[in-house]
């Protein structure tokens, strides 16, 4: 998720807000009280990424657990093989 930084135009207290773009956002300062007073500082929104998410590839990812899930669906398919329906 992006954060954007807020800056009061009253009494110019910054303020670093997690939000989504499309987001309502709570616009009053909390510091001095004053309703709708915080306005974007003109920043690119940065997205923390964790570094092990980063080093790791998503098709390793994704083979790994088709890997692990193609086990449990032999065995389903075991099963229904020797079960029978009327």
């Amino acid at each position: 998720m992006p954060r954007y930084r807020y800056v009061c135009c009253m009494c110019e207290d910054e303020k670093i807000i997690f939000h989504l773009f499309e987001e309502a956002v709570d616009l009053s300062c909390h510091t001095c009280n004053t309703p709708a007073a915080l306005q974007r500082a003109l920043t690119s929104p940065t997205y923390l990424i964790p570094a092990a998410e980063q080093q790791t590839k998503v098709g390793a990812v994704t083979e790994e657990y088709i890997e692990k899930n193609r086990e449990i669906l032999e065995e389903e398919k075991r099963k229904a093989k020797e079960e029978t329906y009327e």
